[in-house]
């Protein structure tokens, strides 16, 4: 009777135990999980901040990102910049060739039928590959600068103004070997060239970063409607002047042989 008893109790607390919707699990289940947010927790974090320097209508567009781990650790990887250019914006491609030649910096567009005369209610976003090199002034970090500028926009009634809102990059890494910043860090793959030079397609690891800035907004200035009439009289009134100019001097001062 005793052990009828005590097989009763055992089965009524396993069915408590299930209907409460637990389950026996092995102990290297338990401690999987611990083991993981171990990991992640001794991964520092990487931050990554881009800023527009110089003023007017050319700018240099700078990032820079600080890695937790020590480069020597990482001196067999490559950090790679995927950024997308906003249609208010151009990256001239020839500008880019010369960097490249005078080893000022490495990119290159990835998007084709590029023009960089056209206006911005004319143009689409474009992408640019950047390869970062190390910083000589931060340690652990990495840097890269890409050569911007403004286009044309649509004049406004009102506001002498418009914005150019330019978001945050995709990080990408590749190394030729495992390190605890790819296992902390990596969020997926990206086909892309191993090298500026090198037509060989590697496999990146697309990085997730802290950002020091949401974005960055550029202000660019704009005419105003209200001025087409004055400026349009104006350029007509300056061309006829010159044009008038330049026939008297040639008939003035120019030799003609019949």
């Amino acid at each position: 009777m005793a052990a009828r008893a005590l097989a009763v109790q055992v089965v009524a607390w396993l069915l408590l135990w299930e209907a409460a919707g637990l389950t026996w699990a092995p102990a290297t289940a338990l401690t999987a999980p611990a083991s993981d947010a171990g990991i992640r927790a001794t991964c520092s974090e990487i931050i990554l901040k881009q800023e527009v320097l110089k003023d007017g209508f050319h700018r240099d567009l700078v990032i820079k990102v600080k890695l937790g781990e020590s480069i020597e650790d990482l001196q067999t990887c490559l950090l790679l910049i995927k950024h997308y250019i906003p249609s208010g914006l151009f990256v001239d491609p020839y500008e880019l060739a010369s960097l490249q030649e005078r080893n000022i910096a490495e990119a290159v567009m990835v998007s084709e039928n590029y023009n960089i005369e056209a206006p911005s209610y004319l143009s689409k976003e474009s992408e640019v590959l950047v390869y970062a090199r190390e910083d000589s002034q931060c340690i652990n970090c990495f840097q890269a600068v890409l050569p911007v500028h403004y286009r044309y926009h649509r004049p406004h009634s009102k506001d002498g103004e418009t914005s150019i809102v330019l978001n945050n990059p995709d990080l990408l890494m590749y190394c030729d070997q495992e390190f605890p910043i790819l296992k902390c860090w990596a969020q997926s793959e990206v086909a892309a060239p191993c090298a500026l030079k090198n037509k060989d397609i590697c496999k990146w690891s697309n990085m997730k970063y802290k950002s020091v800035y949401r974005n960055v907004t550029l202000q660019v200035p704009v005419g105003l409607t209200i001025h087409t009439p004055l400026v349009c009289s104006v350029t007509l009134l300056i061309t006829i002047l010159c044009a008038t100019l330049i026939l008297v001097a040639v008939f003035k001062y120019g030799h003609f042989s019949l």
